[in-house]
């Protein structure tokens, strides 16, 4: 560590930073509308230096942690913000990652300077933000499908809110005084964020806050080298697949090489599939944040999460490609579906380099189910994730019914569900027998089983379904999911991505992939 930096300080500056980020998460889980928020917790905080780079976060999403960087870069380029400002944007081609995420960025002023001396953000997943599916996540062919498009937008200028822009966005949604809720929520968070970072300035001096800022991140960059220095050199190759598209097009690989020299790695996904017609394409930043989350895993936890961690490792995507698309490329299910593959192909390159150290396959799948439509002449939507199992690995078998890798959200209670939203819930529990056999085998996964009550729109955006979470060192490969219809009695298979139209009384069904066993059974 360098001589100047303190080390009793920086692990204070440490705590403080992320407790700062935390805050604003309460705030905002508290002061939502919608279920999607204050339940389940599809949201992000975090806390960004003068120039954009990553500061401190808080253990939310992986997905969205990983890759708002970006969003807050792009508002700073696009715009010019003065005290009070508070930009909106969810433009997947500037700067956010799939429609219904909208990120909220915020400029922190000090008294007396003309400049940012922070900025601080959150991402909250929306459940609806319009296009041609209740819910916004369609099975689509282009982004203009997927809903309403925001560039970085001032929506509060000095303070004062732009109503002709609010207005703008909520005669665009099907669930506006939802939305305008959820907005305010993530306003309110980014306060809490601002006011905390204004007040430790004013106790400590700006100059020593911003000083203790560059040291953790120069120290996560350290820490990080020293755990790359830690794997064989070598190169090291594994890919993986989606199943399709959404659009009939399928199986697409998804390719990587890692290659370690030293403190250094170099992640290349070429080989990988061009970018498809369907919805499962991901922009840049997704990839990004795969990348990120998967060697922040192999930091101790007391290591901060920032934007040093990223510093040692190159990432190359070819444009084009499924992990990095052109515009106007549809990407709501990137975001989703191939944002958890690539942590699968991640994991699998790793796996050759410390075979005692990486798991098997989870889940692989963040088992999207979104269901829209009126209750009488009340509009509801509704957006859910479904856990499935962790992969068995060399310290223990997998964890069953939990939510892994890129998402970190919590379920929707049956009593919330039924409560906020037209549905019953028959069935909802683990999924015996799923999970892949071996030494350490994977976890279960979960079975969910809703009911209309009233006639509603519904998408299933899933994958794992034909090919199953791969198994390691002998370890069998986890339960593929299942997806059904109930209609009058009658089961009808569904495939992995599907839209439906049901009826009051018709149900549907969701049994998620079990992760995959770790090591061979003894005989």
């Amino acid at each position: 560590m360098n001589a100047t930096v303190d080390p009793v300080q920086l692990e204070i500056f440490k705590h403080r930073f992320r407790a700062m980020a935390e805050e604003m998460g309460a705030a905002l889980c508290r002061s939502a509308y919608s279920s999607n928020i204050k339940e389940r917790k599809d949201f992000s905080c975090a806390l960004f230096d003068a120039q954009g780079q990553l500061l401190a976060q808080a253990e939310h999403l992986p997905v969205h942690l990983g890759s708002m960087p970006l969003s807050v870069q792009a508002a700073i380029q696009a715009l010019h913000f003065e005290p009070g400002d508070s930009v909106l944007l969810n433009d997947p081609f500037a700067g956010g990652t799939h429609l219904p995420d909208i990120t909220m960025v915020e400029a922190v002023f000090l008294d007396g300077e003309s400049s940012p001396r922070f900025y601080v953000a959150n991402r909250a997943h929306h459940a609806d933000v319009g296009g041609m599916t209740p819910g916004s996540m369609p099975l689509s062919r282009e982004i203009f499908q997927e809903g309403l498009r925001i560039p970085p937008l001032k929506w509060r200028k000095r303070g004062q809110v732009d109503a002709d822009l609010l207005a703008l966005i909520l005669n665009n949604v099907r669930t506006p005084l939802e939305r305008e809720g959820d907005l305010l929520a993530q306003h309110a968070a980014n306060q809490i964020g601002s006011k905390r970072l204004i007040a430790l300035c004013q106790s400590v001096g700006p100059e020593m806050v911003s000083q203790q800022g560059v040291a953790l991140q120069a120290y996560a960059a350290r820490m990080m080298r020293a755990v790359i220095a830690k794997i064989p050199d070598g190169v090291y190759a594994f890919a993986d697949a989606l199943e399709d598209d959404g659009q009939g097009a399928g199986p697409l690989v998804i390719a990587v090489t890692l290659t370690v020299q030293g403190e250094n790695a170099k992640v290349d996904f070429s080989g990988t599939a061009p970018q498809s017609r369907g919805c499962v394409n991901t922009i840049l930043a997704v990839t990004l944040s795969a990348v990120f989350y998967v060697f922040r895993c192999l930091l101790d936890n007391e290591v901060p999460s920032n934007s040093g961690c990223l510093e040692p490792i190159e990432v190359i995507a070819p444009f084009g490609s499924l992990v990095n698309a052109r515009f106007p490329s549809a990407v709501v299910g990137g975001n989703v579906e191939t944002s958890q593959r690539l942590v699968d192909v991640l994991l699998g390159a790793l796996a050759q380099a410390l075979p005692e150290l990486i798991p098997a396959a989870s889940c692989g799948s963040m088992n999207n189910l979104i269901i829209g439509g009126s209750a009488g002449d009340q509009p509801f939507a509704y957006y859910e994730t479904m856990g499935g199992g962790h992969g068995g690995g060399p310290l223990g078998a997998g964890i069953s019914g939990q939510h892994s890798h890129m998402t970190n959200t919590l379920n929707t209670p049956i009593e919330a569900l039924e409560l906020a939203f037209p549905f019953r819930v028959w069935r909802y529990c683990l999924r015996s027998n799923s999970g892949g056999a071996g030494q350490f085998p994977g976890g279960e996964g979960l079975v969910r089983e809703l009911e209309m009550l009233s006639p509603a729109s519904v998408t299933l955006l899933t994958e794992r379904r034909i090919l199953a979470p791969y198994g390691l060192n002998g370890g069998e490969a986890g339960g593929l999911g299942v997806n059904t219809l109930i209609q009058r009695g009658q089961e009808t298979p569904l495939p992995g991505k599907v839209q439906l139209e049901l009826k009051s009384g018709d149900r549907v069904r969701v049994e998620t992939p079990g992760g995959g066993g770790w090591g061979a059974l003894t005989p």
